[in-house]
């Protein structure tokens, strides 16, 4: 599964209002009205890409053998978090009788809580990888990360690769639902390996999740590490091409119509048109052949004209 940002063509023509700088009074993350012609686009940026629209969220079949893989969902969201989106893909396909028994997405869409929820609420096997720790230890691989910590859940203590014990174990509200595990200043401050594992005066903090979370985070990682594993996820990437024919094939990154609603049906019917026309490829006896051109097309040949744009022409 993959997304596909889509901007609104009539602000692209016609321009729109722009995000205004915040002031005083105003709240933080205010949502803001971005075009004057359609009221429920947002601003967003994801990267070097900056759009005013909406994201489409594709999901597709990817069995093995000659039969078509086939659209399953297609959600059009507002531009928020991907792994806000799946739990609605999941409830659709439920309702249609169409959940896998394992769905293979994009690492934007995952999270450990997404992981537990769907097998437990859909008997669904999330595949992807999950975020690594943004850590400075794990970012730069040069120190003891989360990983290198033994976490004892029945005495509620943590072991540093060195043998010392956590002295603190708390639940704070405010990092709910991750446990917090504290190290003293005078087990880490004569500590040979402390630049390895904590900066600053502070002593060694270690966070992470309850457990049943926390063993599922740490099978997932063990899991990529799997050469059948990756054999598995490299599936995924057959969605990457229904995305270039929804962007490429059917020009998906421009909106026909304003409002949600309306984009969301140009984006279904977008979805039906390909799974007829790969239905239509699987029962045809001969193969394709693209048609010769027309007399109308061989007269703007002739006279240095340009065709209109085709979706097979892939432009």
């Amino acid at each position: 599964m993959r997304q596909i940002v889509v901007q609104n063509f009539l602000l692209d023509a016609r321009g729109g209002l722009r995000p205004r700088a915040e002031k005083d009074g105003q709240p933080k993350g205010a949502v803001r009205i971005v075009s004057p012609y359609d009221r429920e686009a947002r601003r967003a940026i994801r990267g070097n890409t900056r759009w005013s629209g909406y994201l489409v969220h594709v999901t597709e079949t990817c069995e093995t053998g000659p039969q078509a893989n086939l659209i399953t969902d297609i959600a059009t969201t507002k531009p928020t978090r991907d792994t806000e989106a799946l739990p609605g893909i999941h409830t659709r396909l439920r309702d249609r009788r169409l959940l896998p028994l394992q769905h293979l997405l994009d690492g934007g869409y995952l999270s450990v809580s997404l992981l537990h929820r769907s097998l437990r609420d859909h008997q669904v096997e999330l595949v992807g990888p999950v975020k690594a720790s943004g850590a400075w230890q794990s970012k730069e691989q040069t120190g003891f990360t989360r990983d290198d910590f033994t976490i004892d859940f029945d005495q509620r203590q943590v072991t540093c690769p060195n043998g010392k014990t956590s002295h603190i174990w708390i639940e704070p509200p405010a990092m709910a639902p991750c446990t917090v595990a504290r190290f003293h200043p005078h087990q880490c401050n004569p500590c040979p390996d402390r630049p390895a594992c904590a900066r600053g005066t502070a002593a060694r903090t270690v966070n992470f999740l309850p457990q049943h979370l926390h063993e599922l985070q740490a099978q997932n990682r063990a899991n990529q590490q799997d050469s059948q594993w990756r054999r598995l996820y490299a599936t995924r990437s057959g969605v990457e091409g229904t995305i270039c024919e929804f962007i490429n094939g059917h020009r998906t990154r421009r909106s026909r119509y304003h409002g949600h609603r309306k984009t969301h049906l140009q984006h279904v019917l977008t979805g039906i048109a390909i799974n007829i026309e790969r239905l239509a490829s699987r029962t045809t006896r001969h193969p394709h052949r693209p048609r010769s051109p027309t007399t109308f097309q061989q007269y703007l040949d002739a006279r240095g004209l340009t065709w209109e744009c085709w979706w097979r022409q892939g432009k």
